[in-house]
């Protein structure tokens, strides 16, 4: 008699994905986490005062394909980054994660976060929500289109997105 294969929910995978990929970016395991992402990723933070707007077509603070999200990963990583370097202290906390599957096998995923970023005796805080595209690979997943909308209504303590959100 063969052992029964037990199947996890779609939603202890997409949770324990996004609960790595949170312990990545907090340990500034930056390669690492660029494993996590496809090739064809979009990775877009709106504008606080247009939040809903098509990133093609509106004053975005990020709208990276892979390219340029490999740039960010290289430039965060070295002192040109004069905003991480040293690199900040970050605390990533998910919650309401859902996950649909979609018919073309891929997962729609929305998940509230707060990142608290800590560097210079500051705390900066950003809270918002992400929309996610998964798409399966082996085991796990890889992140296709990841955008961090933020609810605050300025970034004036912040003046900038300098991390990872």
């Amino acid at each position: 008699m063969s052992a029964a294969v037990i199947s996890e929910p779609l939603s202890v995978r997409v949770a324990t994905f996004l609960a790595r990929e949170a312990w990545l970016l907090d340990n500034w395991r930056l390669d690492d986490w660029l494993e996590l992402i496809d090739d064809d990723i979009r990775y877009v933070v709106p504008a606080t005062d247009c939040p809903t707007g098509d990133a093609d077509n509106s004053v975005v603070f990020i709208n990276d394909d892979i390219t340029m999200l490999r740039a960010r990963v290289t430039r965060l990583k070295s002192r040109h980054a004069h905003r991480e370097y040293p690199a900040s202290r970050t605390r990533r906390f998910l919650t309401n994660v859902l996950a649909d599957q979609q018919d073309d096998g891929s997962v729609h995923v929305t998940a509230s976060f707060q990142v608290y970023r800590f560097r210079n005796r500051e705390t900066a805080v950003y809270v918002g929500y992400y929309e996610m595209t998964l798409v399966p690979d082996g085991t796990s997943f890889r992140i296709t289109r990841r955008k961090a909308t933020l609810d605050q209504e300025a970034l004036d303590e912040h003046g900038a997105v300098s991390i990872i959100l």
